[in-house]
């Protein structure tokens, strides 16, 4: 199996900001599409935790706006990878990859297209429309989304890059860990949603001894765990879930779970009604608004599944929640 380089020492962007929570507070969550924060997790604040455990905040203004997630760290890498031979590029997504993808391709000239079901989500839908790219909505899954962007891959020649198995998704994606390091030099855990598993990997790649990972699936859709019990690759039911970023099963040949699994990455599941609460605490309480895939690390902390024993950094992976979503959650 192939693996992605990773440069664990890899630094953060210039222009960062960063600054100590408020004392005391249970949580301290950062804006922008790839926040990250460490602190005693909500609802997990517990007697007799280490005082270690103290809160920072992390503000990740620098993302474009418009894209709004995580996923474009490793979109960027991968166009740029094709773009150097001119091929275009063809991907699927339930949203947040292809909008990272989009933004790449505009950046570089690159021409892309982007696969995603006919019901995701409106908000990322609306937001591919503003690029300049070959958006066509395919299937009621991410599933038949996937397989149509292979297909069209294979028929025109463009290169086909997997939103999670793909050397240079993963080695993108990788580079987070770097800013987080910067940051915090003790020893820290790192939380992080699990769709198809790309970010987890090349988080678990890159992370120093010193820092844990941990994954959180939704409950509805455990392609990657099940996989890594399984030792290779098994399709699972994929229920109805808010958390549409993290709903699909994932390829034949999906490196992820493979990588996770040697890393000895545990990842747990994030109940709906948790995912949905996390959704509305950290908006509520915090000011940051997550879709329920950015959610799903603090939802497996409101449940109790996220022990408090270390500074605990949660990646919340995006922003793209459709208004009226967001208002249903917030006025129940």
């Amino acid at each position: 199996m192939s693996r992605p380089p990773i440069r664990p020492g890899s630094g953060s962007p210039p222009g960062r900001r960063c600054c100590r929570a408020t004392p005391g507070s249970s949580t301290a969550a950062g804006c922008g599409p790839s926040a990250f924060t460490t602190a005693s997790p909500p609802g997990c604040a517990r007697a007799g935790s280490p005082a270690s455990a103290r809160p920072w905040a992390r503000r990740r203004d620098d993302h474009p706006t418009r894209l709004g997630a995580a996923p474009g760290r490793g979109a960027l890498a991968a166009v740029s990878a094709a773009a150097t031979d001119g091929r275009p590029v063809v991907t699927a997504s339930a949203g947040n990859h292809g909008l990272g993808t989009a933004f790449a391709a505009t950046r570089l000239g690159a021409r892309a297209c982007v696969v995603v079901p006919e019901n995701a989500s409106s908000a990322k839908v609306e937001a591919l429309r503003g690029y300049d790219i070959d958006l066509r909505l395919i299937g009621d899954s991410y599933d038949a989304a996937e397989a149509a962007a292979v297909a069209i891959a294979a028929d025109t020649g463009a290169r086909f890059v997997s939103a999670y198995s793909d050397p240079d998704v993963i080695a993108g994606q990788a580079t987070i860990v770097g800013e987080i390091t910067d940051l915090l030099s003790e020893p820290l855990r790192i939380v992080v949603p699990v769709g198809g598993g790309g970010l987890a990997s090349g988080v678990a790649l890159a992370a120093p001894d010193r820092v844990p990972v941990v994954g959180v699936e939704s409950a509805q859709s455990r392609a990657v765990s099940a996989s890594m019990a399984a030792g290779q690759v098994v399709e699972v039911h994929v229920g109805p879930t808010i958390a549409d970023g993290l709903a699909g099963n994932i390829s034949a040949d999906a490196m992820t779970p493979a990588i996770l699994r040697s890393a000895g990455v545990p990842v747990l599941a994030a109940a709906e009604d948790d995912i949905r609460a996390a959704v509305c605490e950290l908006a509520l309480r915090h000011g940051v608004v997550a879709e329920g895939s950015g959610a799903a690390g603090v939802a497996a902390a409101r449940a109790g599944d996220i022990p408090a024993d270390l500074p605990t950094v949660f990646v919340v992976t995006g922003r793209n929640i459709a208004a009226e979503t967001l208002t249903e959650l917030l006025t129940k």
